[in-house]
């Protein structure tokens, strides 16, 4: 036991290293940029420098307040509702027949709304967490809980990139596109005049050099993998459910999410448009349900489900949140080729 606890203690410390690494060359670009190239080589144009200093500390706080809201915001877990209860786990882990625990958790599915399957088609549960998985949740291995709409465990931001802090995330490599397609743009003509000598040689010199290709080395880097959560966002898929498309009663369906584009975006960023900029969470949804694209009542009967779970109560007395129902306790939307989309429950978190 002491050896386990004490390699989870080093895993923890040595998970932090990623997160290190950036910060230190964040704080590196910051000291190249601000006192090296502006205070330093620009003194004798004041107002470039003062522009400089403006438009780059803007990119700065706005680079490190989604940075530190991707690594510092928990990943949301399963409610209880979905955890079994003692007499339904002592009959699910007493039972040795795989077709009667498999019948078990549908029974017990029934009052929850869960329309995914395994690949087997069997309902999804977790083995460690002991809970049902609600649609597009799953189980970290790293953070070792179950998180809701799970996109992957980034090693950047040495977190889970989820339900809670995806639009944080994308922020995220947007605001560090911005920071180093900035640097890179206004230190390129100081770079060539270090480059030819037309500056004097010092310090500075191989601060802007090597911060100019650092700058470019990680637009470039980040490019690639914003553009390809954007196609992500614009398909309401996640990084997991891009390589497995998610299975549900009528088997695979890698396009069930997807709402059209509008939808789509609106299910990350939220309806509050002045606030999609801002690192602040707007996300539709309470992370345990997810409208689809081509499910009905009468094509899939678990839907009712969602009604009896919502008469229940959605949420625990003691969770960080509150379910509030719309008028008539749906909505109801057309999605693409006006087909009918049902939205659950909205999820506020409160923030204590």
């Amino acid at each position: 036991m002491a050896l386990s606890a004490g390699l989870r203690c080093c895993q923890r410390i040595f998970s932090w290293i990623p997160v290190v690494i950036i910060t230190s060359i964040v704080l590196w670009s910051y000291y190249a940029y601000v006192f090296e190239l502006c205070l330093c080589n620009l003194s004798f144009c004041f107002p470039s420098a003062v522009a400089y200093l403006l438009v780059f500390h803007a990119c700065f706080v706005m680079f490190s307040w989604t940075y530190w809201k991707s690594i510092f915001t928990p990943p949301f877990s399963p409610s209880k509702k979905f955890q079994l209860s003692y007499l339904d786990k002592e009959r699910y882990e007493l039972e040795e027949r795989p077709d009667v625990q498999k019948q078990i958790l549908i029974e017990i599915a029934r009052k929850l709304p869960v329309f995914t399957r395994a690949a087997s088609g069997a309902i999804r549960f977790c083995d460690r967490c002991q809970v049902i998985k609600p649609d597009r949740c799953h189980h970290c291995s790293v953070c070792e809980t179950c998180v809701l709409k799970m996109d992957h465990h980034c090693p950047w931001v040495n977190n889970c990139v989820g339900f809670s802090n995806y639009k944080f995330f994308l922020l995220f490599l947007a605001y560090s596109m911005v920071y180093c397609i900035f640097i890179a743009a206004t230190s390129f003509q100081y770079f060539l005049k270090f480059w030819v000598g037309e500056l004097p040689n010092g310090p500075a010199k191989f601060h802007v050099l090597f911060l100019m290709f650092v700058a470019l080395m990680f637009f470039v880097s980040l490019m690639f993998l914003f553009g390809y959560h954007c196609w992500l966002v614009a398909k309401n898929r996640s990084t997991l459910e891009a390589f497995s498309a998610p299975f549900f009663q009528s088997g695979p369906d890698k396009n069930g999410f997807n709402l059209g584009f509008r939808s789509n975006l609106l299910q990350v960023f939220g309806e509050e448009r002045k606030l999609w900029l801002l690192p602040i969470f707007t996300s539709l949804g309470d992370g345990h349900y997810f409208p689809m694209r081509s499910q009905s009542e009468s094509r899939n009967p678990l839907l009712a489900n969602e009604e009896r779970w919502e008469e229940d109560g959605g949420s625990d007395e003691e969770g960080a949140g509150k379910w509030n129902l719309p008028a008539g306790g749906r909505q109801i939307l057309f999605g693409p080729f006006g087909s009918k989309v049902h939205l659950a429950c909205t999820y506020l978190p409160e923030y204590s």
